[in-house]
């Protein structure tokens, strides 16, 4: 056992040894942070324009702090770029995040002292307790990768700002910089196929143990690799190969061409990170579900997915959750942002401890007649119907299609497979069936006749890369929308595809 391996290993028994006692403390450590929050943020701009002084229970919270969007909260980023402090949170922001939005274009997402640890504890937790779960502490004496957005940092007020995987990546601790790949130089590559070819010439040869990263950016990552090591698996280039971490979107869909990759079963581990904070990670390798992260400086609300764009919507403290249920999560949290929907919607699994998995965004769902199909539920459909006919799909969104010169309307799924089915039309048959099992309006919407049943259509290799590339959104921590409740996306993919 190296040394790294060798000290990591009592460390990560005392961290997980801590995970494991607020896992029984987490409705407590919710109400702390609330009132931490409160009574810091009544020194802010934001609190005295929202009367937090005269604030001291949830109920009298709820009544004070609005939920919001970016568009909500960004006359107070405004401020802060114009130079002001304490705007949102005392000081300026340590780091601007800058992310794309959508009505508001980019968003600038505060990163305070308090909150910094939140995104860098966090993904360490996760490492952390895998080690634990696991007894494998080896990988941490070999080469890892996080395929990462630049982290080059330019400057709004005097606050350093960029791409949150490029400002995490200046945290990297200093026992791991030695092991982490690629060379700062490489990593500042903008252009994201130029980058890929770099990092695949410094990566061959080396002793990878884990690699990072959003899932179809791994994916093209293993294609290249492949190519430039003529046709080898992955396993045979990397043959310590342990541990691969993703985030970013629902793994489900790419898990069996990444391990076909591979060439051989291998560990992940999922986290739940975000410009606006890390919010969950695995810490367990054989319970389902993300661990929310209950004491890190985040106090969490939770709406009912279908009241989300109500005047005034029900909001649940994480006491009041129940299983099953779908939610828009909402949260405040030590770097300003208050009462703020962040776009995703969470599902619990287990309520001791509290453990979430992600089923999809607010704002990407199919409803056009009313049957608010969401993405947990059109991934389950595909997914299940593929491995019953061992087809394998590299990406794919859907869309609706209304204007059918007099057919019924009906969902149109654009696939990029891997390996096709034998009969697209029967296994289109079946995907709808399965659909339809899951969500009971689409199901009535069926028999009613009021839709027919889905269409695919099968798009030619790397469709979806060119489409990313054309918007110029190739790599980092974007990703392809999966539903869509216009035709924007799907038919700027087929423009692409033809």
């Amino acid at each position: 056992m190296k040394i790294k391996s060798f000290l990591a290993k009592p460390y990560a028994a005392v961290v997980h040894k801590r995970i494991q006692k607020s896992m029984q403390t987490a409705v407590a450590d919710q109400q702390t942070t609330l009132l931490h929050l409160i009574k810091n943020g009544s020194r802010t701009q934001f609190g005295r324009d929202h009367n937090l002084k005269d604030t001291n229970n949830y109920d009298e919270f709820k009544a004070a702090i609005p939920v919001r969007d970016y568009e909500g909260i960004a006359p107070y980023i405004d401020q802060i770029k114009e130079g002001k402090q304490n705007v949102l949170w005392h000081g300026k922001p340590l780091y601007f995040a800058k992310t794309s939005g959508t009505t508001s274009g980019v968003k600038y997402i505060p990163i305070s002292k308090d909150s910094i640890s939140n995104h860098i504890n966090t993904a360490r937790n996760a490492l952390l307790c895998y080690m634990v779960e696991s007894g494998n502490t080896a990988f941490a004496d070999g080469k890892m990768i996080f395929l990462s957005g630049s982290p080059t940092l330019e400057r709004i007020a005097g606050i350093p700002t960029g791409r949150l995987s490029g400002i995490v990546n200046h945290h990297v601790p200093g026992y791991l910089r030695r092991n982490q790949m690629p060379s700062y130089e490489t990593n500042c590559i903008e252009d994201w196929e130029t980058k890929l070819d770099k990092i695949v010439a410094e990566t061959l040869g080396q002793n990878m143990t884990l690699i990072s990263g959003i899932p179809p950016w791994m994916q093209m990552y293993f294609d290249w690799l492949i190519e430039k090591g003529n046709g080898r698996k992955i396993k045979d280039i990397f043959p310590n190969l342990q541990l691969l971490v993703h985030g970013g979107v629902n793994f489900e869909p790419y898990r069996q061409k990444l391990i076909d990759s591979i060439g051989k079963p291998i560990d992940t581990i999922e986290t739940f990170p975000a410009s606006e904070g890390f919010f969950a990670f695995q810490d367990s390798l054989d319970q389902e579900g993300l661990l929310l992260n209950t004491a890190s400086g985040i106090f969490f609300e939770f709406i009912p997915a279908q009241e989300i764009f109500n005047d005034n919507p029900t909001r649940l403290t994480l006491s009041e959750v129940k299983l099953g249920e779908n939610y828009a999560l909402i949260i405040n949290s030590n770097a300003g942002l208050w009462g703020y929907n962040i776009g995703d919607t969470v599902k619990f699994v287990s309520l001791n401890p509290y453990r979430i998995v992600v089923t999809g965004r607010t704002k990407h769902f199919i409803s056009a007649f009313g049957e608010h199909v969401i993405a947990e539920e059109v991934e389950h459909a595909l997914m299940k119907t593929a491995a019953r006919h061992n087809v394998k799909i590299v990406e794919f969104t859907v869309a609706p299609m209304i204007n059918t010169n007099g057919e019924l309307p009906f969902h149109e799924w654009m696939v990029e497979f891997e390996q096709a089915p034998a009969n697209l039309e029967a296994f289109a048959a079946e995907v709808d069936e399965t659909l339809r099992e899951k969500n009971i309006y689409y199901d009535d919407l069926i028999r009613g006749a009021i839709l027919q049943p889905l269409k695919i259509r099968s798009l030619r290799r790397n469709a979806f890369i060119d489409y990313m590339k054309s918007i110029g959104k190739l790599g980092g921590q974007n990703k392809t929308p999966r539903l869509s409740n216009d035709r924007k996306l799907a038919d700027a993919l087929l423009r692409i595809a033809q």
